[in-house]
């Protein structure tokens, strides 16, 4: 791009434009970077730098950017249709896409439900939930459990289960009330589990669901934790008689391994909640999955009012849902998760790496996603002052190195595009270990 028109949009984007969970006085005397193209794992930048796409464009993208196929869909889709709406009417691609996210989700969530992005998924779930146990009769279950540390989009719904108080506490005004239970991956599964039970036990009349990240805890910190505190919340739910609400707007469509978190467990949620990945991180869309025992609480004569008044302007959009469906067909014709499980056990063997630095604690990762924290000491546990901004640093390096890195406050996490190589993971990693010891030797 000419330096002069580069110049000019960066003006005009400091003048017009407010970008997301961003002190935009930062940006005073900086730039934010310009991109002006995109292709597999790369960001091509207007400076004439190229970078690589470490966090999947916050955590979308899925088989790289510009992927033929998807571009494909989206041409044939426009030449038929560009949208329609979703009430009354219907169209094959939301047909297509729902039978095969039913035939993909853990068996026994049967309907789909489709909205715009991962907050509405969350949304969507919470409202169900709360009018199924209204049309069971139960009027006082209109509660609902979050865990610690945990995010499920900025809608205040959502943020009312939320528990990161970097995002939301200022907001608590607004918000609905909810009952906040230990973590189990910062508190350990049997104080989470334990906790659980109790606030079930002495609020089971109240509590109409607890909704989780399953297996990784993403926006809180990348909080990790093992499969055997799924299965037995599920069976908690089972007995208490409480919906377990999945929010797999992040870790679903391979992220972990698997095409679900919830596999690892082998457990059913009664809701599930997908975005980011289905669509391959190119167009808005998500999806509430529920049980069909939930579905059939809603089916009534309309005068009975059991109808769920919920909707979307661009609910169940064609041009997303025929991404949506080339998106899953790549899946099998690529036998991705083949490759992810392959490429993903080496990038976890070469993450380690990072142990022998000396700034570097709390190694964890899941699949294609991996974290550390930067210590300021690692053998008395002693952080960085916040006033340093470590990881704003690693941002700031790591744009010199080549890479797109958004740690998580002092955490610094890939979550990297299933499409990525071994060679690819190599680049990475070398470079982040540069980006590493420089910030650390000046902090």
């Amino acid at each position: 791009m000419e330096e002069h028109k580069r110049a000019q949009l960066l003006h005009k984007d400091r003048q017009y434009v407010w970008h997301p969970f961003t002190q935009m006085k930062d940006y005073e005397n900086q730039d934010h970077l310009l991109i002006e193209k995109a292709e597999g794992i790369h960001l091509y930048g207007a400076d004439g730098r190229t970078y690589m796409d470490t966090v999947s464009s916050w955590w979308v993208n899925v088989h790289g950017h510009g992927h033929p196929r998807i571009k494909q869909a989206i041409q044939e889709q426009m030449e038929r249709m560009d949208h329609v709406m979703f009430s009354g009417l219907t169209h094959e691609p939301a047909i297509v896409l729902a039978e095969k996210l039913v035939e993909r989700t853990p068996e026994g969530l049967t309907r789909v439900f489709y909205s715009d992005n991962g907050s509405t998924a969350v949304e969507v779930a919470l409202k169900m939930s709360y009018q199924y146990w209204q049309h069971q009769g139960h009027k006082t279950k209109h509660k609902f459990i979050y865990l610690q540390g945990s995010y499920h989009g900025d809608t205040l719904g959502a943020v009312s289960v939320g528990g990161v108080d970097l995002y939301h506490a200022i907001f608590k005004p607004l918000l609905f009330s909810a009952y906040q239970a230990p973590s189990p991956a910062i508190s350990g599964m049997e104080q989470s589990l334990e906790a659980i039970e109790d606030l079930m036990k002495r609020h089971q009349s109240e509590i109409a669901g607890i909704v989780i990240e399953p297996l990784i805890q993403a926006a809180g910190g990348m909080h990790i934790y093992g499969a055997d505190f799924l299965t037995r919340l599920r069976a908690l739910c089972n007995t208490y008689e409480i919906h377990l609400i999945a929010d797999e707007v992040a870790t679903g469509f391979g992220r972990t391994g698997k095409m679900f978190a919830c596999e690892y467990a082998g457990m059913t949620p009664d809701l599930i909640c997908l975005s980011k990945g289905l669509t391959a991180g190119v167009m808005p869309l998500s999806a509430t999955l529920c049980t069909e025992e939930i579905y059939q609480s809603f089916y009534d004569d309309y005068e009975t009012l059991k109808t769920f008044f919920h909707g979307h302007s661009f609910t169940g959009n064609p041009l997303a849902c025929a991404v949506g469906i080339e998106s899953l067909n790549i899946f099998e014709d690529d036998n991705l998760l083949g490759h992810v499980q392959e490429v993903s056990a080496y990038m976890q063997q070469q993450f380690r790496r990072f142990a022998d630095l000396e700034h570097v604690d709390h190694i964890r990762g899941l699949g294609m996603v991996a974290a550390l924290n930067l210590v300021k000491d690692k053998d008395r546990q002693e952080a960085y002052d916040p006033v340093k901004r470590a990881g704003y640093q690693i941002y700031k390096q790591g744009l010199e190195e080549g890479l797109i890195l958004r740690p998580l406050g002092d955490t610094i996490y890939y979550w990297l595009p299933l499409c990525t190589t071994k060679e690819q993971v190599d680049t990475i990693i070398a470079r982040t270990s540069s980006v590493i010891e420089k910030v650390t030797a000046k902090l």
